[in-house]
């Protein structure tokens, strides 16, 4: 009868730390409050960032990488936490979560750079007015980018203009981040950010900070 009991306890104790292990990984989705940096390498360079600011747990160690998806709370910029779980997890609609892919460089130009080459060959030369010198041209029938429209800035002589491709319709009201920029850096790295189309209007300010962001997390020089 005390064995019987001893097993009882055993189990109990047992049942109690699965549920509580089970429940914590419940509430955290997939994220983890981690704080410990991992490196990861990706072609010829070195990113090191929180396991909390990376997107998928089977990324969280260090290594070499084709892809490195990370993911950050605007505008803090900063990965998952216990008290931002609300927005990590889309609660009441929330979207202010940006993602951002590194992959190595399969194209010479970055978005800003193939506006005139080749997204002027695929737009309509019509556009609407948006938020902050922003207009909005729609793609042409048969350019590959139906249900999208190419957000443009204006920009001084001399200045990259901020281009930005965004789904339109029913797609854009359902994604989380429905508008993606990519930009060159580091050693023929390649950074695609998606964003809420609400940022739009921060659009200077979100390019700034977020490649002063990422520039913390690169060892090769932007």
């Amino acid at each position: 009868m005390f064995q019987f009991f001893l097993l009882l306890l055993a189990l109990s104790i047992g049942i109690l730390f699965v549920g509580q292990w089970y429940g914590d990984t419940l509430s955290e989705a997939g994220h983890t409050a981690s704080m410990k940096p991992r490196e990861i390498v990706i072609g010829n360079n070195v990113l090191t960032f929180p396991e909390n600011m990376i997107r998928f747990k089977a990324a969280r160690q260090d290594g070499v990488r084709q892809r490195l998806d990370v993911y950050m709370v605007w505008p803090e910029l900063e990965g998952y936490s216990p008290d931002r779980s609300d927005d990590f997890n889309h609660v009441d609609g929330s979207r202010r979560i940006l993602f951002v892919t590194f992959e190595e460089q399969m194209m010479s130009r970055d978005m800003s750079n193939r506006l005139e080459p080749v997204y002027r060959q695929v737009i309509e030369a019509y556009s609407v007015g948006g938020p902050e010198s922003i207009r909005f041209h729609r793609f042409k029938q048969g350019s590959g980018y139906e249900g999208e429209v190419l957000a443009v800035s204006a920009s001084e002589p001399g200045e990259e203009p901020f281009v930005a491709r965004c789904l339109t319709g029913t797609a854009a009201r359902e994604a989380l981040a429905p508008c993606e920029r990519d930009i060159n850096l580091g050693n023929r790295l390649s950074m695609t950010y998606r964003f809420p189309a609400s940022l739009l209007g921060q659009w200077r300010l979100l390019d700034k900070d977020i490649r002063r962001k990422v520039a913390e997390h690169i060892k090769t020089p932007l």
